[in-house]
């Protein structure tokens, strides 16, 4: 590596790493990161764990006594009132969650219900009251048809358990399958793969961008070649991006293992070794949360604490970095390469669109690849140079086959190879002419020129 370009790197490093902005965000991230995981297990686990919520009915048809059956959600009691606002005066001086009414109509059955709540009623509720009357209402017609008692408990189901399992290659070898935990991986990788591409992308070609408008460019160009302070620039920005990415990794080991010092009260290298089985950012031992817990409720977080676990986590990680830089250094060239053309923010915006049009398509698909994440238009945009790394990040949890990542490797690794050469030298036309509307048949010219 040439000097002058070291001094680029090393100015473009030093400035940004020193700046408050950078220290704060490198702190807080990873403790929103730990707050925020650590928040999601705590409500699936709350949602496994919920205390019962009482409900009170009053049925004036009469006719679903029998329906509503208390559980390990719901513990549902009867009232029998003169009229509707004893009912409600009733509800009020309870602690009960809500107050479900049937009113009497002049059809065979009511096919509808009030339910009434001192706070705002949840989904579970309305879908549980929803479904449990539908079942009653198409029982009561079935027996209004003339089907026995018997016929209709004789085809009563009490429920279908899906468990998802993946054949390996030699299709004997069995593999639990967890779709949930792999859709929440898939959207935060490909979520955050098109933050920091964007993000870090963005300072370049900002500081390209500001360093042309207060002519400090014409100073540097003087000692140094222009495609070395492009070079100089890019590298170390991405320098910048890759510290930061380390030292949230780092920082949020930290604090998992603090936490796990907070909550168990000690730490041993066993404690370390068998993080696994633990529950992330908690540090509080599976068995010790399903122990008096209904089977019910011990098989929820018995799944929960299994599907987390089944991630290959260092895989993850390794691509993550991979699609980061190279995703990061195709974009970074390119705008680098606007930055050098535009002197103020509407020229800026001309050229930064349809540079950012295949990101926008590539985070928009990234939610609908846990729907489909074999399918022919997601496998295309993983091996599309300038969509692979949000797409195929996004992917990534639910497996993909080793040659698809090799051809979009390839394919990243060449294309960031052309779009830099073809930027440099747009960026070495660009960087010293001002006050001139660049069109695009303007920048095919430069592309041509040898």
């Amino acid at each position: 590596m040439s000097n002058p370009i070291r001094i680029i790197i090393e100015r473009e490093y030093l400035t940004r790493v020193k700046k408050k902005s950078f220290i704060v965000m490198t702190l807080l991230a990873p403790i929103l990161l730990v707050v925020g995981y650590g928040l999601i297990i705590y409500l699936m686990i709350s949602d496994a764990t919920a205390s019962k919520k009482n409900v009170m009915i009053w049925d004036e048809s009469e006719l679903f006594y029998e329906t509503f059956k208390s559980n390990d959600q719901y513990a549902f009691s009867y009232i029998f009132p003169d009229n509707l606002d004893k009912a409600k005066e009733e509800f009020n001086k309870s602690d009960d969650y809500a107050l479900i009414y049937i009113p009497k109509t002049q059809t065979i059955v009511p096919e509808a219900a009030n339910i009434f709540s001192k706070n705002q009623i949840s989904m579970n509720v309305k879908s549980y009251i929803g479904t449990a009357m539908q079942k009653e209402i198409e029982k009561l017609k079935l027996r209004a048809s003339g089907v026995s008692d018997e016929i209709m408990e004789s085809i009563k189901s009490s429920g279908v358990i899906i468990n998802t399992i993946r054949l390996a290659k030699d299709g004997v070898k069995e593999e639990r399958s967890y779709p949930e935990i792999r859709m929440i991986l898939s959207y935060i990788s490909g979520v955050l793969l098109y933050f920091v591409i964007f993000f870090f992308g963005g300072q370049v070609m900002n500081g390209v961008t500001q360093e042309k408008t207060n002519r400090v460019v014409e100073v540097m160009v003087s000692t140094v070649k222009p495609i070395q302070l492009m070079a100089g620039k890019i590298i170390g920005i991405a320098l910048v991006g890759l510290t930061q990415f380390l030292l949230w990794i780092i920082f949020t080991a930290v604090i998992l293992i603090a936490s796990s010092v907070v909550f168990t009260g000690s730490v041993n290298p066993e404690t370390v070794t068998q993080l696994t089985r633990q529950i992330p950012a908690a540090g509080v031992d599976a068995n010790t949360i399903i122990a008096g817990m209904t089977q019910e409720q011990g098989e929820n977080i018995q799944y929960i604490m299994e599907s987390i676990m089944s991630v290959n986590y260092g895989v993850i990680l390794i691509s993550f970095l991979f699609y980061f830089v190279f995703g990061y250094l195709l974009y970074a060239s390119m705008f680098s390469a606007i930055g050098s053309v535009v002197d103020n923010e509407s020229d800026m915006q001309q050229f930064t669109l349809p540079v950012t049009i295949p990101l926008i398509i590539a985070l928009v698909m990234a939610f609908q690849v846990p729907n489909n994440p074999d399918g022919t238009i997601a496998v295309a945009l993983s091996l599309i140079p300038f969509t692979s790394p949000i797409t195929m990040m996004a992917r990534l949890p639910f497996g993909v086959p080793w040659w698809e990542i090799i051809v979009s490797i390839a394919l990243l690794i060449g294309t960031v190879w052309t779009i830099t050469w073809l930027s440099a030298k747009i960026y070495r036309t660009g960087i010293l002419m001002y006050g001139k509307k660049i069109s695009y048949k303007e920048l095919v010219k430069w592309i041509k020129q040898k």
